[in-house]
């Protein structure tokens, strides 16, 4: 499998990127209405399928949501199979009482943290990887 998934490197090296927008976690029964290049992640469950999606698309949309949150995305690529990246930062991002989604993509981990915490997130996130060893 491709990526790093040596955790000194995988900290160390993460870089944490903000993307810009607004983004929201809605679920539907149908998502029909929703244009897949429109979509940042789906994930079908028994209640419904999750949808991430940018806020103004989902107000355009009229989609009903409760969180509004930013969209991180840690730049390193990530193994599918590492061991302890997500346990690391989160518990990092919880000792500063931030709240974390994470998505794993093939290529990035992608953390989504409530907008209020974005800019807390990325200096966390930042001082965690610089002082890790």
């Amino acid at each position: 499998m491709s990526g790093e998934t040596n955790l000194t490197k995988l900290i160390q090296e993460m870089t944490p990127i903000l993307q810009s927008g607004e983004y929201v976690f809605v679920t539907l029964k149908d998502v029909s209405c929703i244009k897949r290049e429109d979509t940042i992640c789906e994930f079908k469950e028994s209640e419904g399928t999750t949808v991430i999606i940018n806020r103004v698309k989902a107000d355009a949309l009229k989609l009903s949501y409760q969180f509004v949150s930013s969209w991180i995305t840690l730049e390193i690529h990530s193994s599918l199979d590492a061991v302890g990246l997500t346990g690391v930062f989160s518990t990092e991002l919880a000792k500063h009482n931030i709240s974390c989604n994470v998505v794993a993509g093939y290529y990035h981990d992608h953390i989504f943290v409530a907008k209020k915490d974005a800019d807390k997130t990325i200096n966390v996130l930042k001082n965690l990887s610089k002082n890790y060893n």
